[in-house]
């Protein structure tokens, strides 16, 4: 499994700092009305992927449904890696994305697994939330220095990468298309470059 995420750029645009809090407000009026987006996920992956299995099988699951959940998967990268300041490219379905996810699907995945997957997954959903909580105050210090001088320190650059590695672990195991739980590992080196080995 690998995320290649594009190099940030020399100076984050101030003005995409009142997007991203519009897309937030927006998000969370959403989200308000029809209930937690990261509920959604959570609960709709795992049943998402029991489905397909139940309908098409695991080998087909993994052959054809699973390229199609990757890139759905890697467009949530994507919009993550956006509002977490990481780019300043919004992701949209005409152009590149700023974030890749390659996944070689593999496993044995059942309807049950799938569906177990909900509670399997509790602690490093648990492990997320954590790290999502640590993340956001990261990224307060991050706007502020993208305010006062387009730029933040590569520390919170890094940490902040870390932590959408490990969403990315964690929904392509809640997905079913790997079979090996999540974990957490070293931050990347300051000086590594893009590509970032998940």
């Amino acid at each position: 499994m690998t995320l290649h995420l594009d190099p940030p750029p020399t100076t984050f645009s101030r003005a995409h700092l009142a997007v991203r809090l519009l897309v937030l407000i927006v998000t969370g009026m959403i989200g308000g009305a029809i209930g937690w987006p990261g509920a959604i996920v959570f609960f709709g992956l795992p049943a998402m992927a029991a489905l397909l299995i139940s309908e098409h099988g695991r080998d087909r699951y993994l052959a054809e449904d699973a390229p199609r959940i990757v890139r759905l998967l890697g467009w949530l990268l994507a919009f993550y890696a956006y509002l977490g300041l990481l780019t300043d490219r919004f992701p949209t379905g005409g152009e590149r994305l700023a974030v890749r996810l390659e996944v070689a699907p593999a496993g044995a995945p059942t309807v049950r697994s799938a569906v177990l997957r909900i509670l399997a997954s509790i602690p490093y959903a648990l492990v997320l939330f954590v790290l999502g909580l640590c993340g956001f105050f990261a990224w307060i210090v991050a706007m502020i220095g993208v305010l006062s001088s387009g730029r933040y320190p590569r520390s919170i650059y890094d940490f902040l990468t870390s932590v959408l590695r490990y969403h990315a672990r964690f929904l392509c195991y809640h997905a079913s298309l790997v079979d090996h739980l999540p974990h957490l590992d070293e931050a990347p080196a300051a000086d590594e470059a893009s590509p970032r080995v998940v």
